[in-house]
């Protein structure tokens, strides 16, 4: 009997190693893939990001997933006529598609889009131009130059905006050509993230040698042609999909985003360097995405049928979370029947001296309590209870639903180009995969898991404000304004009478235009300051008082 005791015990070891090197080849694979050079960094809306798209799809394939989207595109499973991806808009803000300045009827002098360019809050226009005095104004862009200099704090395009808003109220112009009379060349940009609302005329950045040909001239006679034509900029993303439908009532969902920073493109690297390099976001987050897709076969291999499974790889998660908050608002299941939701977002970077891994969204059901043990003999485990926070699951938690964040922690190559597959820990990662499987079987065990309302985390990513006002921003808003996704209780903003669907437009003095305005704002206050917030609530305009 002791015998076939220790051959049992063998032959259950070995298996267990077995299915260990499996996970293990699994996710090297995944990583190495998805971290490749050739992808160049995966950014939403690239070819990099669609490569990673096919991978994902056909890896779900391969393991036996079905499709779960609706359409007769690409990725299409013929038996069902139902697809992997699900396709979805981002608005990166605005671009110019016409942009012209004619002189005497004629082009030359002026070539089209050389030496100026509108400001991409320009109002939309194609006009003739007759008389400088009652039609046209200039700018000059230098004092508002002088102002910045040495002052770390001044908001150039701030006070640009302001400035020329001045301008249009006092003077009516139809087009006003903006100009820095102390430099020939052009000494700003044009500003395509830019999300603030347009003003009433058209609006030129030129060279100084344009205004001065314009100026010499006291009456156009109809010889000046201004058009101007801005437009939202869009490009498409791509969620990947796939289910195990055991026709049970309920169902979990498991997520990862699979997208990346590109060369940085959009603003969101931490690289210091004037080179650009791609970042290949290994750990951020084809780790996570590794561990779905061993999930996934993990869990289609076992076959528990109580509740059906779905695996979702968003995009657009750097950007501001577009994907998955595209995915809830569009979901192929309804909601009303998910469990809980798992995301994975940074787990290839074990500590292999301390274990710790951090568990987000632990007060969300009280549920995890009872199955997530804080003395783990193996993870140093650290419990976060807030629901939202910077990744995907709080596109769910959003629609009252549980769920778990799984993450290693950042590290010295967090948004850099340093984020490479030789430095992900493997090992570390299958273990965690392996505890993300056990606690999927305790919840087997359950009935549907109960949801609870936590705080609200204080932003995304890091903070180091002095001051919060408690609102959750929705980072997919392509408004004018901040939406308020959700309010946290008894802070500043809900004291002062805000509520989830109000737009900030206005934080005291500064104009609120978009998340970056907002957090500019905030650092202008300090603890116990109370200052004006104008908001529009529907078709309404209102001003409250909020007290940091």
């Amino acid at each position: 009997m002791k015998y076939f005791l220790l051959i049992t015990i063998f032959y259950c070891n070995c298996t267990f190693a077995q299915s260990d090197k499996s996970i293990l080849k699994s996710i090297k694979k995944s990583i190495y893939f998805l971290a490749d050079d050739k992808l160049e960094g995966r950014r939403t809306g690239t070819i990099g990001e669609s490569i990673a798209g096919h991978f994902i799809a056909k890896s779900f394939n391969d393991i036996g997933l079905d499709p779960l989207f609706n359409s007769s595109t690409d990725y299409t499973n013929h038996q069902t006529g139902k697809i992997f991806v699900q396709v979805f808009e981002v608005n990166e803000g605005v671009m110019y598609k016409s942009n012209r300045i004619e002189f005497n009827n004629k082009n030359e002098m002026f070539e089209s889009g050389i030496g100026y360019f509108p400001l991409p809050y320009s109002k939309n226009g194609n006009e003739t131009i007759g008389s400088i005095n009652n039609d046209i104004a200039f700018f000059d862009l230098g004092k508002l130059i002088q102002d910045s200099i040495g002052n770390p704090h001044y908001d150039f395009d701030e006070e640009l905006y302001k400035s020329i808003k001045q301008t249009i109220e006092s003077k009516h112009p139809k087009a006003i050509f903006i100009y820095n009379a102390n430099d020939t060349g052009i000494t700003i940009a044009f500003d395509h993230k830019n999300k603030r609302e347009s003003l009433e005329a058209m609006l030129m950045v030129c060279k100084k040698s344009i205004v001065e040909e314009i100026k010499k001239s006291s009456d156009l006679q109809h010889q000046l042609l201004v058009e101007i034509e801005i437009a939202p900029k869009i490009k498409t993303g791509f969620n990947v999909g796939g289910f195990i439908n055991n026709g049970a009532e309920n169902t979990i969902i498991l997520g990862a985003h699979y997208d990346h920073l590109g060369y940085g493109e959009d603003k969101n690297s931490l690289y210091v360097g004037s080179t650009p390099m791609i970042h290949n976001g290994a750990d951020d987050n084809a780790s996570g995405t590794a561990a779905l897709i061993a999930l996934a076969k993990i869990i289609k291999n076992k076959g528990d049928k109580k509740y059906n499974y779905l695996f979702a790889a968003f995009s657009g998660e750097e950007l501001g979370l577009y994907g998955s908050k595209y995915f809830v608002e569009h979901c192929p299941i309804s909601l009303n029947n998910v469990n809980y939701m798992i995301n994975m977002d940074m787990v290839g970077r074990l500590n292999d001296s301390t274990h710790g891994l951090t568990i987000g969204g632990f007060g969300t059901s009280p549920v995890w309590g009872k199955i997530i043990n804080n003395n783990d003999p193996y993870f140093k485990i650290k419990i976060d209870s807030a629901g939202s926070g910077p990744s995907d699951h709080t596109s769910f938690y959003r629609k009252d639903l549980p769920v778990l964040f799984f993450f290693t922690g950042t590290h010295s190559d967090y948004h850099k180009p340093s984020d490479d597959a030789d430095k992900i820990n493997f090992d570390g990662e299958a273990k965690i995969i392996r505890y993300i499987e056990t606690l999927i079987d305790k919840t087997v065990e359950l009935d549907k898991v109960p949801f609870l309302k936590t705080r609200e985390a204080a932003a995304m990513g890091k903070s180091s404000f002095k001051v919060t006002m408690g609102i959750m921003p929705d980072y997919t808003f392509s408004g004018n304004g901040v939406l308020v996704d959700g309010v946290s209780d008894n802070r500043p903003a809900q004291k002062a009478g805000i509520k989830t669907g109000d737009v900030i437009i206005q934080l005291g003095d500064i104009l609120v235009s978009d998340v970056q305005t907002y957090m500019h704002a905030l650092n202008k206050f300090s603890k116990g300051e109370t200052t004006a917030v104008k908001i529009k609530r529907g078709n309404d305009s209102l001003q409250m008082m909020v007290t940091f």
